[in-house]
């Protein structure tokens, strides 16, 4: 946003600086991003003189041109070849010297040298208004007052205006600095932190008074939810023409050509105290009557950028008394409903708009005008008459109008400053540091913040309504912040901290499982949680009672918040197959919303498999991606993550072809399976997608509450011995392994199956186990002894128990 300093001084006599100006709103919030020097003229008209012409005889060599002599108030006369038919002696002209610089209407520059024309020398050139910049002419030369001093510098005859510019980058939620008079009430609330007391100059409407009642438009609002304040008035007797320097200036100055007085008029308002205004011919509202409301679907309209647009049915229409749309309330104009050259009767309209209804009208025709962007985060409502006065007065003054109607006002409901109470220990806890009770006192005066109570523990307060960003009490801590000063406040030098560390925080727990999928080839997505509400529709276990829904939602594909990752998964998948990417790996950690009894947020890890496992050369073959593969990828991860002996069972689910579920207790972790045909058909999908679907808040509890023994490494030496061992065929390793174990709970600690033998060497029904134990004594080393006993009583477990036989 673009803010003028010439502007500003209209609202406070500053005598700060530019430079100081800017750092000092900065300070306050209004982080200015850069300052421009401008001039109201391009080059400010430097080493361009007034010249008398004192003699003007023709070229000896050419018949358009001419051979002057020009005083330029120096010893001697300038001999300059001038062209334009229309200059003469005794003339006090423009004359540009060696070494000006002047510019042409698309800004590029040119320099004035010592030349020969037609063989005759010229130090210098006469100029034209067009070549100054000071407007269009046919005229040929300009002929400036006779009264005029030769050599008087033409800046100081023109009266060049010299600027410095803003660039504000403001945020979303300050609507009250949307204008020049915002910025300055911030301003001077930091100018008094600062001891500088100076007064906000607001302009007068004391002189507004209705001239002739001839002329009356009637309005009708049937949109009364989305317009809370409507005001108009009529004027007749216009003069449409060029605006005056100053207005010119002020909106050249923020980059806005001037258009026409009307037009001007209504722009400089608009940034002047952030109201926008529109103005309507009279002669183009059929039935002498405005009504707000809203059209029909596709219902055509041309709008002033000459683009016919098909309207919604939410968007709020200005129409006559015949719903003839003469413009999108709030956004822009229509293209045969403004102001032109022959307008003589206007109708002046101001009003307050619902932002969220501007803002969906602004995104879904693809505009963004200076009006829009000051619906959109909420106008003063409270300065939509008052701004309305502003410019009829100014119509008044610079294009002849005359009021000829009393103003017509829709306001069935006045809004009421919003009250908080600030408690001065939460004041100095969120700050850190106690600010005076008559600094935070004055801080609030100064901006408009009403103090109704004052207790000892804090201040009640009425806020006024135009500070839409300021509801709470830490609202109103923020500003007292900002206006005092961060840079006042106070730190201490000393840093003291405790170093801790976590292995199994959640966020170090989501890094270990998200790179052991990075090493297994998987890419990591992340979806957006807004989706299509008909996404329900594919599956039963999904309910539309339980949609969260978005209160201003931007399209009917973002209206909802996700109740599954799936749909937003597969929308990657379809999306990246479309672009014949077919063999795909990705995981997100996403988060589930669903509306229970209350609001719920679930985390998920969700991976999506699809196409080849591995890409194939000349000496691998392709693979291609199966549900056991993807069953092996979350085995690894659970084992990642010290988690085993879960329970497997089949899965009933309308997504799935076939699946598993594995669980834990009766803790279910993870869903299993290959999506079904119908639901990948909705997507145009044509290949097997698998899908897994951690519940990742589960996880994180299990791994959080699991105990981990952290013990010496053993000072004295392992054992191991073999045994091979003729068992039933019936008897399986976990079996073996259980009897190990409670035969020698001390010292047994590995039991491990090398090798396993069946054949027609062995008796029928027997096989053959090889295993190894692993054996060791903490507090001393083993004696053959020892180990000899230990192997003879696993024997004779193994014995009796299974009925074992060595081999």
């Amino acid at each position: 946003m673009k803010i003028s300093y010439k502007w500003l001084q209209q609202f406070l006599q500053l005598e700060l600086d530019p430079e100081k100006t800017g750092e000092l709103l900065t300070d306050l919030g209004l982080e200015v991003e850069g300052i421009e020097k401008i001039e109201s003229i391009k080059g400010a008209l430097k080493g361009i003189v007034v010249g008398e012409v004192l003699t003007c005889v023709k070229h000896p060599n050419a018949d358009k041109l001419k051979i002057t002599t020009v005083d330029l108030g120096e010893e001697s006369p300038l001999q300059i070849v001038c062209g334009a038919p229309n200059v003469d002696a005794g003339q006090k002209v423009p004359v540009a010297t060696i070494g000006t610089t002047l510019y042409d209407d698309k800004g590029k520059d040119f320099k004035i040298k010592k030349g020969k024309i037609r063989g005759e020398e010229s130090f210098g050139m006469i100029c034209s208004s067009e070549e100054l910049g000071l407007g269009k002419t046919n005229d040929g030369i300009m002929v400036l007052d006779e009264s005029l001093k030769a050599g008087t510098p033409c800046a100081e005859v023109f009266n060049i205006e010299t600027d410095y510019i803003f660039e504000i980058g403001l945020t979303p939620n300050r609507a009250d600095a949307m204008s020049h008079f915002g910025v300055a009430r911030d301003l001077r609330a930091g100018l008094l932190q600062n001891d500088i007391k100076l007064e906000l100059i607001s302009p007068s409407v004391s002189d507004f008074h209705v001239d002739e009642r001839i002329l009356k438009i009637d309005t009708d609002i049937e949109n009364k939810e989305l317009t809370r304040r409507y005001c108009g008035i009529t004027m007749t007797n216009i003069t449409v023409k060029d605006s005056p320097n100053w207005i010119k200036n002020r909106l050249k100055a923020i980059g806005i050509t001037p258009k026409n007085n009307i037009v001007d008029i209504t722009n400089y308002v608009m940034h002047e105290l952030g109201q926008p205004l529109h103005a309507f011919d009279v002669s183009k509202i059929k039935g002498n009557k405005v009504v707000v409301k809203t059209l029909k679907e596709g219902t055509k309209f041309t709008s002033l950028d000459e683009v016919e647009r098909s309207l919604s049915s939410e968007d709020i229409m200005i129409c006559d008394a015949e719903e003839n749309p003469l413009c999108i309330a709030g956004v822009l104009g229509g293209l045969n409903s403004g102001v032109t050259e022959s307008t003589s009767s206007i109708f002046l309209e101001s009003a307050y708009f619902d932002s969220v209804s501007v803002r969906k009208t602004a995104k879904r025709h693809g505009l963004n005008t200076d009006a829009s962007f000051r619906f959109e985060r909420g106008i003063d409502i409270n300065l939509t008459k008052y701004a309305l006065k502003r410019a009829a007065l100014l119509i008044e003054k610079y294009a002849d109008g005359k009021v000829s109607s009393d103003i017509s006002e829709f306001y069935p409901k006045k809004d009421e400053d919003f009250n908080v109470f600030l408690s001065f220990e939460n004041t100095y806890k969120l700050i850190g540091q106690e600010i005076p009770k008559e600094v935070i006192k004055n801080i609030l005066t100064s901006l408009d913040i009403k103090i109704n109570s004052i207790t000892e523990v804090g201040l009640g307060l009425s806020i006024p309504s135009y500070r839409v960003d300021v509801q709470r009490e830490a609202d109103v801590i923020e500003e007292i912040l900002r206006v005092y000063g961060y840079n006042n406040i106070e730190f201490s030098h000393k840093l003291n901290t405790s170093i801790s560390f976590d292995k199994n925080t959640k966020h170090n727990i989501e890094n270990i499982v998200a790179n052991q999928l990075t090493s297994l080839g998987f890419y990591e997505t992340m979806a957006n949680s807004l989706t299509k509400p008909d996404y329900i529709n594919l599956s039963d276990n999904l309910k539309e009672e339980h949609n969260v829904e978005i209160l201003n939602a931007l399209s009917n594909d973002l209206k909802v918040l996700r109740q599954s990752a799936l749909f937003s998964g597969l929308e990657s998948v379809a999306y990246n197959i479309n672009r014949k990417n077919n063999n795909l790996k990705f995981y997100e950690f996403a988060k589930t919303y669903h509306n229970y009894s209350k609001y719920e947020e679930n985390k998920h890890l969700t991976l999506f498999v699809t196409g080849n496992r591995n890409d194939g050369n000349w000496k691998t073959s392709t693979e291609t991606s199966d549900f056991f593969y993807l069953k092996g990828i979350v085995n690894s991860i659970l084992t990642r993550l010290g988690i085993s002996n879960l329970r497997t069972s089949p899965i009933k689910s309308d997504i799935f072809t076939e699946g598993i579920i594995l669980s834990l207790g009766k803790t279910k972790l993870v869903e299993i399976g290959v999506i079904k045909r119908s639901i990948l058909k909705e997507f145009s999908i044509k290949q097997d997608v698998l899908f897994a679907d951690f519940n990742w808040d589960n996880l994180i509890t299990l791994v959080s509450n699991k105990n981990i023994k952290v013990v010496d490494l053993p000072k004295f030496p392992t054992v191991k011995r073999d045994l091979a061992l003729l068992i039933d065929n019936k008897v399986e390793f976990q079996e073996i392994y259980n009897l190990a174990f409670q035969s020698e709970k001390q010292l047994l600690k590995n039991v491990d199956l090398f090798d396993v033998y069946e054949g027609d060497k062995l008796p029928e029904g027997k096989k053959s186990y090889a295993l190894s134990f692993i054996l060791q004594d903490e507090n001393k080393t083993l004696t053959d002894k020892q180990i000899d006993k230990i192997m003879q009583k696993l024997q004779k477990t193994f014995e009796e128990k299974v009925g074992a036989e060595l081999r």
